[in-house]
């Protein structure tokens, strides 16, 4: 893949008469900017404009590192003294097609250089994947591609504005900016100091099977999880778990089996069918292996009934909407068009022993980010922040564990440049019954700076925050500190015994 070094180079120093990057130099007035040659990339746009207390340079760039390429990023760099001389790239979410300038403001607020990219395709509609049908080229893009374009393409345009490189560059992404977050660290070890990775979607391609499999079960006569049985299984399992909280405050301590809710004789309410325990034993176990043995893993309890939660991510607000779930239209759209491409492929009738295996392997290679050896990006200096909601509708917290795990057996001690924080009562990148507000990126900043890495965080209420809860919680870096019978995840709060 051709990169735009040369321009930096070339194009920033001679054609712009910009310094060497530690020289005195006057900033590059921002629409000269759009005289910028990039390699297969063209700035667009170049406009000074106020964003909040600050006057903010944003470019916008067009990126076709293929004839079917057409990446969009934009780039927001803070003038004259506002910029504290550091740079940010953000992650996206879904299957992209927008790009997250909706956050940039909070970044650049900040003092960072903010840039982001909607992943080398234009849609509305994060679910949607039609765009990869007999598009290859897309689907590379949308893997990690465009990302490392709009890294490039965003330092040089620094390089070119400020005459520097950015003294600190970070990445910062949730959910499929998560996945993002840690592609960049495996195959590009040395273009961030340091990366925020939250609820990452690492093994995307495992995602969709479990998504088949729960999806699956839901389909089977009477197997559907209503309100009344997603209620149920929250308030059992919290009475079981955490009796009293508005959530479970030490989800790896609890082990809640759905089986005992099942009807009894004659008894038609509070309780679950045959068909609907196995629903819900898909939606807790994940995926097993053709030997029984888990594949990988399900959803923790204790938020099925929050509304966000299942209801909006698994199982619909009824049956007659579960196609409208966001796990089920995701999983739906990456089969149709990442796997096999075929928009009439159906993947409730998906031969999970024959046909998964193969469809798993092919969008494995483009999208999964699940290598563990980081050995690379540690030895450049980085630092990796990742956390996770224990209540994550979406992407299950304990693929966070397995992640961190692979990397400790492949790395030995990782304290070094790599911590792992789950959060209790927290949904998908936020919200839930658990306090789960921490400044990610401020801790990641101290850390590379410092050298001191964080340990115990205070998370607070946040936005979005169910009602119930405490206004804080502490949490530990996974897998915390020696814990005494009862107590919690969250460190220093007592948790009541199940």
């Amino acid at each position: 893949m051709k990169t735009i070094t040369t321009m930096l180079a070339g194009c920033a120093v001679a054609a712009l008469g910009v310094a060497a990057p530690m020289a005195a130099h006057a900033e590059t007035a921002c629409a000269d900017l759009m005289k910028v040659t990039l390699t297969h990339a063209e700035v667009t746009k170049a406009v000074s404009e106020a964003v909040g207390d600050k006057q903010v340079c944003k470019v916008a760039v067009t990126s076709k590192p293929t004839k079917d390429s057409d990446i969009r990023l934009e780039l927001w760099i803070p003038e004259g003294a506002a910029w504290n001389g550091k740079f940010v790239q953000l992650g996206n979410g879904g299957f992209a097609g927008q790009i997250p300038v909706v956050q940039f403001g909070r970044v650049v607020g900040a003092g960072y250089a903010v840039s982001g990219t909607d992943d080398g395709h234009q849609s509305k509609v994060v679910t949607q994947a039609d765009w990869a049908l007999g598009h290859p080229e897309k689907i590379t893009d949308f893997g990690w591609r465009a990302v490392k374009e709009t890294t490039d393409i965003s330092k040089a345009l620094i390089l070119a504005e400020k005459g520097g490189k950015p003294a600190r560059s970070y990445f910062d992404g949730c959910s499929d900016g998560g996945r993002e977050a840690l592609m960049s660290a495996q195959r590009f070890p040395g273009d961030f100091d340091g990366i925020v990775a939250g609820a990452p979607a690492a093994y995307m391609s495992q995602l969709f099977g479990i998504s088949a499999v729960q999806q699956q079960a839901m389909s089977r006569p009477g197997g559907y999880l209503g309100a009344p049985q997603r209620e149920l299984l929250q308030k059992a399992s919290i009475a079981q778990c955490s009796p009293g909280d508005a959530f479970i405050r030490d989800p790896a301590a609890c082990h809640f089996d759905p089986g005992k809710l099942a009807c009894k004789a004659g008894q038609t309410e509070n309780c679950l069918t045959p068909a609907q325990v196995v629903s819900a034993n898909a939606m807790y176990t994940g995926r097993k292996d053709a030997k029984g043995a888990v594949a990988f893993p399900g959803f923790s309890p204790g938020a099925e009934g929050q509304n966000g939660a299942w209801n909006a991510w698994l199982t619909g607000p009824t049956d007659e909407a579960r196609p409208h779930a966001m796990g089920f239209a995701f999983s739906s759209d990456a089969f149709k068009y990442f796997a096999f491409q075929d928009p009439n492929f159906d993947f409730l009738k998906m031969d999970m022993n024959a046909q998964f295996p193969m469809a798993q392997k092919k969008i494995a290679a483009e999208m999964d980010a699940a290598s563990p050896d980081l050995r690379a990006f540690e030895k450049h200096g980085g630092k990796l922040i990742q956390y996770h909601g224990w209540n994550d509708p979406a992407i299950p917290p304990r693929s966070s564990i397995r992640y961190y795990e692979d990397v400790r057996k492949t790395m030995g001690d990782t304290g070094g440049f790599y911590k792992l924080y789950l959060i209790p009562g927290m949904l998908h990148c936020a919200g839930g019954a658990g306090p789960s507000n921490v400044d990610w990126l401020a801790e990641l900043d101290g850390w590379v700076n410092t050298g001191k890495a964080p340990g115990e965080l205070t998370a607070a209420a946040g936005r979005g925050q169910a009602p119930g809860g405490p206004p804080s919680q502490v949490l530990c870096p996974y897998p915390g500190v020696a814990r005494k019978a009862g107590e919690s995840w969250a460190c220093s709060i007592p948790a009541k015994k199940s």
